[in-house]
């Protein structure tokens, strides 16, 4: 497997890319890495590691150009032609690569790979799935916010893709969907969601009706579909409560003695949860639908992130999750014209 990775890419770049990198060719022996960016300034960020036996497996691809987080997505593929992300978006579509990992901005990613790979036979846009944990099982929720003014239509794709990527990575039987609304009856939300619970009960899937946001955590289904819109706004609230939370938590902890002792005793109890809700765990998000493999990092991805997203893309590549779906599509469209 080659991988590319946008090393110029997230709020640590290339520090933690590079950190990433490395981990994941130390712990996987199956794939080669190509590092894109400004050379220069990551062969010296790659030379304070080390790299002993690893040299046949990293490789460099220069780029002059970075994307800025104040860029426009859609003008930033076409201005900065020679950025990192459009660069390693370019190897995949040339061949040169299996697969694309950046924490950059996620619109430029999307951008790029829509423009240049084009998406698979049957799929009008492209999804971001984003795995979330909950105290019983994980779901996935997409589109986590690749398109924000996504058709009807589009979310049927969503629940094709993910309902694939459930069963071959999360390793789901039989996944149940639910489309996100404000109610669980089946007349309850907009115009826009109940036009797609129309569709979703004809498409070749486990269609489990609506889902409601209290219900994300407890009740989790294994594939949650919206728009890229109301789908970037759960996350981000998630994150936000999360975060606030922990600071809560830790402000309550520190107020007396007879506390500090039981958060010290509670100390595994803690780290557990920790590392069951920490993004470092799930390394990366893909973006389903397009022609190509693209792992979507979070911005500020540690190195374990990193290795963790190169270890999606890995299991991307393994499991042929692209070809799987593309044989799926045209199911859809046979059972839509029979009702």
């Amino acid at each position: 497997m080659r991988i590319a990775l946008d090393a110029m890419g997230g709020d640590f770049a290339p520090a933690h890319p590079v950190a990433g990198v490395i981990q994941a060719l130390r712990e996987y022996g199956d794939f080669s890495a190509i590092l894109v960016g400004d050379e220069e300034k990551v062969r010296a960020e790659v030379a304070r590691h080390d790299t002993s036996g690893l040299a046949d497996r990293l490789t460099y691809h220069h780029a002059s150009q970075v994307v800025d987080m104040k860029d426009s997505g859609l003008d930033s593929v076409r201005r900065k032609k020679d950025s990192s992300i459009s660069r390693a978006v370019d190897l995949v579509k040339q061949d040169k690569a299996d697969a694309v990992v950046s924490a950059g901005h996620t619109g430029a990613l999307v951008a790029a790979a829509t423009i240049k790979l084009r998406t698979l036979p049957g799929i009008h846009r492209s999804g971001l799935a984003v795995v979330i944990p909950t105290p019983t099982r994980q779901f996935l929720l997409l589109d986590g916010g690749a398109n924000i003014d996504a058709a009807p239509e589009h979310v049927v794709g969503y629940a094709i893709m993910g309902s694939i990527y459930a069963r071959e990575i999360l390793g789901r039987a039989n996944p149940r969907v639910g489309l996100m609304s404000i109610g669980t009856e089946a007349g309850k939300g907009n115009e826009f969601t109940r036009e797609c619970y129309d569709l979703l009960e004809k498409a070749p899937i486990s269609f489990a009706g609506n889902t409601e946001g209290h219900a994300l955590f407890k009740e989790p289904l294994d594939v949650v579909v919206c728009d890229g819109f109301i789908g970037n706004i759960v996350l981000k609230t998630i994150e936000g409560l999360a975060g606030a939370m922990g600071t809560w938590l830790k402000g309550e902890l520190k107020k007396s003695p007879v506390r500090m002792l039981g958060a010290w005793l509670a100390k595994g109890a803690f780290l557990s949860i920790k590392k069951q809700t920490s993004t470092d765990e799930y390394g990366g998000s893909p973006l389903l639908g397009v022609n190509g493999v693209c792992i979507k990092a979070h911005g500020n991805a540690s190195p374990m992130a990193i290795k963790n997203a190169i270890r999606v893309a890995r299991e991307f590549i393994a499991q042929k999750v692209n070809a799987r779906i593309v044989e799926a599509i045209p199911q859809n469209h046979e059972k839509v014209a029979a009702n």
